[in-house]
């Protein structure tokens, strides 16, 4: 497709066209697409990913959206979102009494102090007994909230009140997930997830295995377990080792209770050796348990991997063992990040945009150049020390990191203004960090992606690769596509890889629209590009999967280049299709030109009609610039039956049509309408002769 000029410049090319591609220079048909279940997820997808665990028994697929978290398998969605914060009867706030009913409203309102939520958060209750008419039942599961202001909320039950209460009922348990983002992107908001990272860290986390390591997924071993991380919220860790799918945990708390442990203590009271086990509870003051305590003595500091010694509060010893509490509080694991990755082959967790690390102030201020890093194989251990190779490094160019791509020898780090490389050294700098070049534009966190070690990404105004060296990618539809994006939801493009074709897709929102409804793609083999109209929302094409898949704004994931139809919904619907040719002419178009047949040249193989079919047009007008006049569409169709047998020695269809029309200037189309039709264009031919100039 060529559209940096009018139709008629082109001459000889093509210039309008959807939902086909070019293959070895001639135009084709897509692939059609089909529903991977009949289930749904709820919000708007926008990130996949596929792995499959270490015995192989299951595939599993991430589905992270703008309300839920979800792991999908044999076709169910499990709703592993994280919970955020869990109130009870007990703690401080409370759900005590938090209930308000109306007589005759199905509608409750909810009061529980410092609970956090936004609009459209999802609560667990727990518990609770039932009154005011209204089951137990009715209240003990999840709800969407209806936010009103400060404490209150409102959620909609089942059965409607028969009494007016107020503060009535009370949960055991109130569980609130992580805040819900936006299905549309706001300006200075956000709109949803960000990717997640990948590698691999020793054995995996159970509940019950305190001090145990956390496995991510690679290319090269694959695992069960998964680090995820809202864009602008805190990492979380999700785990499938026991066989039960759980929420994700916060792998802030993780750290806390797994793997920060006393290694080194000093004893007053003449103690000099003690066995110590564990510590557990960090946050809140953590405990040792150990043997051969004196009476009377007690643990005076100790050493935490993570912090600097730190005093032990009057733990007095008892008889031959106990448990004594030391005021350790705080963690060093990062709580907000823009984007969560990790370096496969070294082994890191890495957060782009970070607060930075501080001995005195465990919860830093965010900086959104930072870029830190845990210890190598370590993904709880964040504090930088000469025994480790955990740390920080704040970028300069730039008010903002965008996003980053892990490559096979670097990764990749844009700002809104610059391309940085990171490379691993070694200790004792660990990572280092090159402009590779400044100036640059990246349309969205999600507009860049990499294949066969070659790095594409879309600008504000031009596309750019990176192959070694950055080059401003040359596109024949610049400036059509650049004119037809709307800059306003510019964080919604995401690019999506085909490689089956040798493609590289991105998906964006045309002019004023808040959805994405169209994509422009590079075939970087043929090294040529085209565009067309489909409304997806996050795209993953992976081995371990039969096809490429993609989400849309139906909750629904897709199966891409399956079939030659639109099989998401019931009924099965056709896919329009075509391609049109630019403006030709007889000579310098002096003369009219009189057409009177097409000897056509087409492929349907992968039809699964009888007698599949196209519509060749031929569009006539007198000049550049005037209307298309009257045009002829007369339809070639194979003698096959496609709908039997799918190999064919000899093509098989009209072998000429007949039209009868005259113009300066005339364009080309081909186009299908019908079910289970796939077509291929080869080099068909129109006798065309002289009539007139005028």
């Amino acid at each position: 497709m060529v559209r940096e000029g009018t139709d008629y410049s082109n001459e000889g090319g093509f210039y309008d066209c959807d939902k086909i591609r070019f293959r070895s220079g001639y135009p084709e048909k897509i692939g059609g697409w089909t529903r991977l279940s009949a289930n749904a997820f709820l919000g708007v997808a926008r990130a996949l990913w596929n792995w499959i665990d270490l015995d192989s028994q299951n595939n599993y697929l991430g589905v992270g959206t703008n309300l839920k978290y979800y792991i999908e398998k044999s076709g169910a969605y499990y709703d592993i979102t994280p919970i955020r914060i869990t109130y009870t009867h007990s703690t401080t706030p409370n759900t005590d009494n938090c209930f308000t009913t109306t007589n005759g409203s199905k509608v409750v309102l909810v009061t529980i102090a410092s609970n956090g939520a936004t609009a459209n958060d999802f609560v667990t209750f727990s518990g609770v007994v039932g009154f005011a008419g209204i089951p137990a039942g009715d209240f003990n599961k999840e709800f969407q909230i209806t936010y009103l202001t400060g404490n209150t909320f409102r959620i909609t039950v089942a059965t409607a009140a028969n009494a007016s209460t107020t503060g009535g009922g009370t949960a055991t348990v109130a569980a609130f997930q992580i805040n819900t983002g936006l299905a549309v992107y706001v300006p200075g908001t956000g709109w949803g997830a960000g990717p997640w990272g990948r590698g691999t860290w020793g054995s995996s986390y159970a509940t019950t295995a305190i001090g145990s390591q956390l496995l991510l997924w690679t290319n090269d071993n694959y695992g069960a377990d998964l680090l995820i991380a809202q864009r602008g919220g805190k990492p979380y860790y999700w785990t499938d080792t026991t066989g039960v799918n759980v929420r994700a945990k916060s792998l802030e708390s993780l750290a806390n209770a797994a793997t920060q442990y006393v290694t080194t203590a000093t004893f007053g009271g003449g103690v000099t050796t003690i066995t110590l086990s564990n510590v557990v509870n960090l946050t809140d003051g953590c405990y040792i348990t150990g043997t051969n305590i004196a009476a009377g003595t007690y643990v005076t500091t100790a050493y935490i991997p993570g912090s600097t010694s730190v005093p032990i509060s009057q733990a007095t010893g008892g008889a031959s063992a106990g448990s004594y509490a030391i005021s350790y509080a705080g963690s060093y694991v990062p709580t907000k990040t823009n984007q969560i990755i990790a370096s496969a082959i070294q082994r890191f967790v890495i957060l782009f945009g970070a607060n930075s690390y501080s001995p005195a102030v465990p919860a830093t201020s965010w900086d959104p150049m930072l870029v830190r890093w845990s210890d190598q194989e370590n993904a709880y251990q964040w504090v930088p020390m000469v025994t480790n190779q955990a740390g920080e490094f704040r970028l300069s160019n730039g008010s903002f990191i965008m996003g980053s791509r892990a490559t096979r020898q670097e990764i990749l780090i844009w700002t809104d203004s610059c391309l940085y490389s990171m490379q691993y050294l070694g200790a004792p700098l660990v990572w280092g960090f090159n402009i590779l070049m400044d100036n640059i534009s990246v349309m969205s966190p999600s507009s860049m992606i990499t294949i066969n070690n070659v790095t594409y990404w879309m600008g504000t105004d031009k596309f750019f690769v990176y192959s070694g060296r950055v080059d401003t990618l040359s596109c024949s539809l610049r400036q059509y596509v650049f004119n037809d994006i709307n800059k306003s939801q510019s964080f919604q493009v995401f690019a999506a890889a085909n490689p089956g074709f040798n493609e590289v897709w991105w998906f964006y929102c045309s002019t004023n629209s808040t959805t994405i409804d169209k994509y422009v793609v590079y075939n970087y083999e043929d090294k040529v590009w085209y565009y067309g109209t489909m409304a997806r929302t996050a795209w993953l094409s992976t081995g371990t999967r039969p096809y490429p898949m993609a989400t849309d704004y139906n909750n629904r994931v897709l199966y891409q280049e399956n079939g030659t139809d639109d099989a998401s919904g019931v009924p099965t619907l056709p896919i329009t299709a075509f391609v049109q040719s630019s403006d030709f002419d007889i000579g310098d178009g002096h003369n009219f030109a009189f057409v009177w047949r097409i000897l056509p040249d087409v492929n349907f193989n992968g039809s699964t009609v009888d007698m599949p079919s196209v519509t060749m047009t031929v569009k006539p007008r007198q000049n550049s610039g005037a209307p298309y006049g009257i045009a002829d569409s007369p339809t070639v169709q194979s003698a096959d039956n496609y709908g039997v047998s799918r190999s064919y020695n000899i093509q098989q269809f009209s072998g000429q049509v007949y039209t009868r029309l005259h113009g300066r200037q005339m364009a080309f189309r081909i186009e299908s309408v019908l079910p289970g039709v796939a077509w291929q264009l080869g080099v068909p031919r129109i006798d065309i002769r002289q009539d007139g100039k005028r």
